[in-house]
């Protein structure tokens, strides 16, 4: 008899262990458990240069449960609405879902990403798009690095989601879908490519992973829809079938009501996804233009119950679904398209770039600079040579360190994005310098 009782303590206690280990256990991820939440605002990610030519700081909000002791916390990361010309991390939507899915456990980042369509036409646009890729990707690696290093947020890494509203979900789209630079190169020439900082850019956190568990698309598209191929990433979907912004299916996207770029919607993501084998669930607002949840309370609502579902699924839980995805509208006819299958993408380190060991032994500033800059040893010996990289990795400068103090006049190069590179014997370590006209 004490054998059975032992047996059956032994039991219920591997049961008991065993569902604190289920992700959704104690109704965390799937409901609200925790009231309250905190903010911390402002905190930066990254820089780079903006559409007009200066350098702008990166930041973004985030948002965490208050109390919350889990120490592996799945990440959502957010990217406004605007057209790629206006909106900002503190939009209406983006707090609402950031706070929503705080309190149910996951920590969201809210971001800014750099703005600016110039010139107004599809180039402009494409490079709209990019620049706002490279800067979530940037985001991403500011919470894999955390991970890394003082490990402040507590993230899962394991599942990070990307997603957002309008210009924002077709910056998580493209984040998570476009990925070889033949694709890019169908509507904006390789240099271009090359000038803009290639498919990853230099916004910051270099040499960290920017992969992520799945997306949220409200309201997005891509452009193009074989850009998903089997093996990618989940996502789910939201879209009004009158939406006149985005279009559902196919269309020309039209910020300020002017035509722009020719995208797939929602509705052809669905149709290639389903094709392809790439998980996905699609909710069609029937009837509904462009981003109906922005100024609806009952839309946000069902907005976060439907994104929830696909949240908790992709995480491993076993909830009940609040809403079941209804069936789309229309037919989604794809076009035949050639694969793509070259990719000249800068790697991560064209100049052996490695953030683990920029710290403080040596300096660079002003940064950005103008007229000159300086380069100021401290703890390394007064040794070696500078080099110094474009953003294609081709050396443009070298000379040899000559004492802890070296100034370069920054006139020599053209407005942009270097890399100096500090080679000694037993140490070599490179930094970012931005150059400004």
């Amino acid at each position: 008899m004490k054998k059975i009782y032992s047996l059956t303590i032994a039991t219920f206690s591997l049961i008991c262990q065993l569902k604190a280990q289920t992700p959704c256990a104690t109704g965390r991820y799937a409901t609200d458990v925790f009231t309250n939440v905190t903010t911390t605002s402002n905190v930066v990610y990254g820089s780079n240069v903006s559409a007009g030519g200066s350098t702008t700081s990166l930041n973004m909000d985030i948002y965490q449960p208050t109390g919350d002791v889990e120490t592996k916390r799945p990440l959502i990361i957010w990217a406004h609405g605007g057209s790629f010309i206006g909106g900002s991390k503190t939009d209406g939507d983006m707090v609402s879902l950031s706070q929503a899915f705080a309190k149910k456990g996951f920590v969201c980042a809210s971001i800014n990403y750099r703005l600016g369509l110039t010139p107004f036409d599809s180039v402009g646009a494409v490079k709209a798009v990019l620049r706002a890729v490279q800067d979530m990707k940037a985001s991403i690696r500011f919470f894999y690095k955390d991970k890394q290093t003082t490990d402040s947020y507590k993230i899962d890494t394991n599942n990070i989601f990307i997603g957002g509203s309008s210009a924002g979900a077709i910056t998580a789209l493209h984040t998570a879908y476009l990925d070889k630079s033949c694709e890019v190169n169908y509507y904006i020439n390789p240099t271009d490519l090359t000038t803009l900082g290639g498919m990853d850019g230099y916004s910051g956190n270099q040499c960290y992973s920017s992969k992520v568990k799945g997306v949220i698309n409200l309201c997005g598209a891509l452009g193009r829809y074989g850009w998903i191929q089997p093996g990618d990433v989940p996502f789910c979907s939201m879209h009004g079938t009158i939406d006149g912004t985005v279009k559902y299916n196919r269309g020309y996207a039209a910020p300020l009501g002017i035509q722009l770029i020719l995208l797939d919607g929602s509705r052809m993501l669905k149709e290639q996804a389903n094709a392809v084998g790439v998980n996905n669930s699609f909710y069609t607002w029937y009837g509904k233009d462009h981003v109906p949840y922005a100024s609806s309370t009952t839309y946000m609502d069902s907005t976060i119950k439907f994104v929830r579902d696909f949240l908790v699924t992709t995480i491993g839980c076993t909830e009940t679904p609040f809403f079941n995805p209804n069936t789309p509208t229309g037919v989604a006819n794809l076009y035949a398209m050639s694969a793509c299958t070259t990719n000249v993408t800068l790697s991560c380190s064209p100049v052996g770039i490695s953030e683990l060991e920029q710290q403080t032994m040596w300096n660079v500033y002003p940064n950005p600079a103008t007229d000159k800059f300086t380069i100021q040893l401290d703890e390394l010996k007064a040794q070696g040579k500078i080099e110094i990289f474009d953003l294609t990795g081709k050396l443009i400068y070298t000379q040899n360190i000559n004492g802890k103090s070296t100034e370069i006049n920054a006139k020599d190069f053209g407005a942009g994005i270097y890399f100096i590179k500090i080679n000694q014997k037993e140490f070599i370590t490179t930094k970012k310098i931005i150059i400004e006209k």
